[in-house]
């Protein structure tokens, strides 16, 4: 099964080159994409002077502006469905998600669910230097979601997933509207929607230690009023793969 992780960047000069040494150290073997929005601290750069290193398997796309999280996720999502691999995971460059958890998430897909979730509140809260007020600001919103949807999954605004080929080949991502944290709320309801079975597997999140957070508050308002959108579309599958 072949498999690679899309890892979004802006201006993740601290921690890319370790992430890539994190993720190619796994005893199971996944490819990387690194996404990379025109980075001003030299991310692309990085990566670039790693590919030698990891030839064919570190992979680097950059893009042209700061154009957000959920259109890079569906530009290396789109890549990889091209390149035919058959688990597609995303995760955040900052280590907020541990490599290590990515053998977890492909365990779990191999045991039959399209999507894998990294979640951090389905055996309580784990959930690790975060201030309060965004703790409580995650935990509610993924409860607002559960209230508005009837989605089963209580970590919808989790990054930290794995996609089956065919679920991705099936959700119609061209069409997918929320591009900032609302974007994951979004693909998950998607999926659900079309009958793809979903699982949540407990990780532990940790708070960036190097680098800047890209929350917003604009990108909570997306989200917010985005779901109420969901809850009234009809979820159709993409008409061509």
């Amino acid at each position: 099964m072949r498999k690679i992780v899309i890892i979004p960047t802006y201006n993740e000069s601290e921690n890319v080159s370790a992430m890539i040494d994190a993720v190619f150290g796994l005893d199971i073997p996944f490819d990387i994409l690194v996404v990379d929005d025109s980075s001003p601290d030299g991310t692309a750069d990085i990566v670039r002077s790693r590919q030698e290193e990891f030839r064919g398997r570190l992979h680097l796309m950059e893009r042209h502006g700061k154009l957000g999280l959920g259109t890079a996720y569906i530009a290396g999502f789109e890549w990889a469905l091209k390149k035919d691999y058959d688990y597609i995971f995303e995760m955040d460059c900052d280590f907020s998600h541990d490599p290590a958890d990515l053998q977890k998430l492909y365990e779990a897909a191999l045991t039959g669910p399209d999507v894998v979730i990294g979640s951090r509140y389905i055996h309580g809260v784990r959930v690790v230097n975060w201030p309060m007020g965004r703790l409580l600001m995650s935990y509610f919103a993924s409860m607002y979601v559960r209230l508005i949807t009837d989605m089963p999954v209580r970590d919808a605004t989790a990054g930290f997933v794995c996609y089956s080929r065919e679920a991705l080949e099936t959700l119609d991502l061209p069409n997918i509207r929320m591009k900032g944290y609302g974007f994951q709320i979004e693909m998950k309801y998607s999926a659900w929607k079309l009958g793809f079975k979903i699982r949540e597997v407990p990780i532990i999140f940790t708070e960036r230690r190097k680098g800047v957070s890209k929350m917003s508050s604009s990108i909570f308002g997306e989200a917010f009023w985005g779901v109420i959108g969901l809850r009234l579309r009809k979820i159709r599958p993409r008409t061509s793969k």
